[in-house]
């Protein structure tokens, strides 16, 4: 569903703060809490807006390591496969199909080098996994959250 500018401006309030009242973002964009309620309703129910939720530095739950796992899998993977594989794991926060010699990047948090070794060899181990190729983050440069339109 594209967005109009109103939309996109909503959503972008919504993304930074999703405890922002109503009221709150429609002085923002020049609305009533009511029209804004719609709007977000709608967006809602057209899937623009999937939910709400909190963002938590992950040091804060004993996570103090990252990495990215680049996966290489066997020729008759599916994505569903690979899914199915890393959702067991609560060290992994995201996994996607890309582009180029990998099959699948995942990024995993865990509480030390050695926790995350341990986490690195069972996935390894799975069995659509040929081989995987791993790095440290060191220190994160930029994340977004926000929605809409780059700035």
């Amino acid at each position: 569903m594209p967005l109009n500018e109103l939309d996109e401006r909503i959503v972008r309030a919504l993304a930074a703060d999703a405890r922002r009242s109503y009221a709150d973002i429609g002085a923002e964009v020049g609305l009533s809490a009511p029209a804004v309620k719609r709007r977000v309703d709608r967006l809602l129910a057209a899937g623009a807006i999937t939910g709400f939720t909190v963002r938590v530095d992950p040091a804060a739950l004993g996570w103090h390591t990252e990495a990215l796992i680049e996966l290489y899998c066997r020729h008759n993977t599916s994505p569903s496969d690979i899914r199915r594989g890393l959702a067991r794991y609560p060290e992994v926060a995201s996994a996607s199909t890309v582009t180029g010699d990998a099959d699948a990047v995942v990024q995993v948090f865990a509480s030390d080098v050695r926790h995350f070794e341990q986490v690195l060899e069972r996935i390894a181990g799975e069995p659509f996994v040929t081989r995987t190729k791993s790095v440290l983050v060191l220190s994160p440069l930029l994340r977004r959250y926000g929605a809409g339109s780059p700035e």
